[in-house]
């Protein structure tokens, strides 16, 4: 995702570029499950919440603009604090980004407030830490409500276990053996700074904060714990996966319906509104 620090105004009669001098962060909510990620896509007519953010922001500056964003999710992945920065050749009052590009937006995606930035803020680049919650919902029956915000499991789940299997996921590792094969990371090493696994009602909650994330890394990290939480292997197999650097003995990659980015941390001198760390109804 290439950031757009020159925009050429609209109406401009000579084919002249201006330097954009306004730069705004926002915080984007969505529920992914009709989308194919954040980005967009090469396809045509593939839907991508960027997409629709950026025709909705447009049509609020008058111009073409072009968002970058904290971290980009995958196909069918939620965000309750999904952080982007944009520049502007015009002003606009924070109240009008918000709610003036919510009215193009559709009802699952949504602007939670806007904030102008100094000019070195980056989405991506100034945040120094990222936070994801997978949400597992064990009944033996399947929900009704929401089924596409949740990952559903007959099975009964022994938390504790599972909880002993993340332990060993903590700090800074080689995680080949979590990140997919066709991940485009040039290093497979990451900071895992937490690491919780809790029960919430009929949901087991994976909550990861970490300097930053591989592809499918939590998705990887929930079937790993979920074989564990059902019995079919021991909490030190979290470890004997991570050690042996290779996809290849690994759990199956969870499915993405219950997946949520819920925060990005930034430098305290960017004054960003602090996430609530949802999503709401998760108590």
């Amino acid at each position: 995702m290439s950031e757009q620090t020159n925009i050429e105004p609209s109406g401009s009669s000579q084919g002249a570029i201006s330097i954009a001098p306004y730069r705004y962060a926002l915080c984007v909510e969505y529920s992914g499950a009709a989308y194919r990620g954040w980005q967009i896509q090469k396809e045509e007519g593939v839907p991508s919440i960027q997409d629709e953010v950026q025709k909705a922001l447009s049509k609020i500056a008058n111009t073409p603009i072009t968002v970058v964003c904290a971290g980009r999710t995958d196909a069918r992945v939620n965000a309750t604090y999904q952080i982007i920065h944009f520049d502007s050749p015009i002003e606009r009052a924070d109240r009008a980004w918000v709610m003036g590009t919510n009215s193009y937006l559709p009802e699952d995606i949504a602007i939670q407030w806007a904030k102008p930035v100094s000019l070195d803020f980056h989405a991506r680049f100034s945040a120094v830490e990222r936070r994801y919650r997978y949400l597992i919902y064990c009944n033996p029956v399947k929900p009704g409500i929401m089924p596409r915000g949740v990952t559903w499991t007959y099975k009964e789940m022994d938390v504790e276990r599972m909880a002993q299997a993340a332990r060993h996921l903590i700090g800074e590792h080689d995680f080949t053996s979590y990140r997919a094969v066709g991940c485009q990371a040039h290093s497979p090493v990451r900071t895992v700074k937490q690491f919780e696994v809790y029960r919430s009602g009929h949901l087991i909650v994976l909550d990861v904060c970490a300097n930053a994330f591989l592809h499918h890394m939590i998705r990887n990290f929930a079937g790993v714990l979920m074989s564990v939480g059902c019995g079919d292997a021991d909490p030190i197999w979290a470890k004997e996966v991570l050690e042996a650097k290779d996809r290849r003995k690994g759990g199956v990659t969870a499915p993405p319906f219950g997946l949520y980015f819920v925060d990005a941390k930034y430098p305290d001198e960017f004054e960003l509104p602090k996430s609530q760390i949802g999503p709401f109804f998760l108590s």
